[in-house]
């Protein structure tokens, strides 16, 4: 069964550093087609794309937001997607989402249960 938990969140003052990683499981030989993102959500706010990286780790695209401040990551061969966040900002605060989705078959589409960070002094 395809899962993806993500870890890291924490509570950091502004300016402050955090490393969210998504471990993904049950994808099998496969992980490397599969469009890695983490979105964002704040209380009261729609859900948002903070940044992707493609299968083959040739391309990603950031939030203007995060532009940056944030790099994302994926290791293919342990299954792993990092999101390094720099200069945290109070408005980053809220709960990130690890999402796959297939490169070609867009309705293959996986969500993590969501880490909390918290940026506040």
């Amino acid at each position: 069964q395809v899962q993806l938990v993500e870890s890291g969140g924490n509570l950091v003052h502004p300016g402050g550093s955090l490393r969210l990683s998504c471990a993904a499981s049950g994808f099998g030989s496969v992980f490397g087609m599969f469009t890695m993102s983490w979105y964002r959500q704040a209380p009261g706010k729609e859900r948002e794309l903070v940044a992707n990286i493609t299968a083959t780790s040739r391309s990603t695209k950031y939030a203007d937001s995060v532009k940056a401040r944030f790099t994302i990551s994926r290791d293919n061969a342990k299954n792993t997607v990092h999101l390094q966040m720099n200069s945290l900002k109070a408005e980053d605060t809220a709960v990130y989402y690890c999402n796959a989705r297939h490169a070609y078959r867009y309705e293959i589409d996986y969500w993590g249960q969501g880490t909390q960070v918290t940026v506040s002094s």
